[in-house]
């Protein structure tokens, strides 16, 4: 049976040991995978921060529409409304705050009043100039 018997130990002379490579792929892709992530997380909050903008609820645009639209024929709820309206923009600056105080005090004798007269020619004058002063 000693024929039978193989010896593997074999010199080979042609066959080299297995070498480690250095593979760095993962890392690539693992880097490109986060750079990726921050780029579109940014372009994301650039995108929900400029709608957000675009949304947004402005009160001094809308008081300014709403203080053009007011019918001035209809005295007592325009002095109300004038009043009202107006207040958001007496701390534009000083002249502003000045007509804004102006203004109040003409109105006030079309207030808390169950008839009242029409605006006369000097208040119109000074609604019209608060309004021309302001800037949105």
């Amino acid at each position: 049976m000693k024929e039978l018997e193989q010896n593997y130990d074999i010199p080979l002379h042609d066959i080299k040991t297995i070498v480690e490579v250095p593979e760095y792929s993962l890392y690539y892709l693992i880097g490109i995978t986060i750079v990726s992530i921050v780029v579109l997380a940014t372009l994301a909050y650039l995108i929900y921060k400029y709608i957000q903008k675009r949304n947004a609820y402005n009160q001094r645009k809308e008081y300014y529409k709403l203080l053009h639209s007011i019918d001035l024929d209809d005295t007592k709820n325009a002095a109300y409304s004038i009043s009202k309206y107006g207040a958001i923009f007496k701390d534009d600056g000083e002249r502003h705050s000045g007509m804004y105080a102006n203004i109040t005090d003409r109105l006030e004798q079309y207030k808390y009043k169950k008839d009242v007269e029409k605006f006369d020619t000097q208040t119109l004058g000074y609604i019209e100039l608060f309004k021309g002063m302001i800037d949105v």
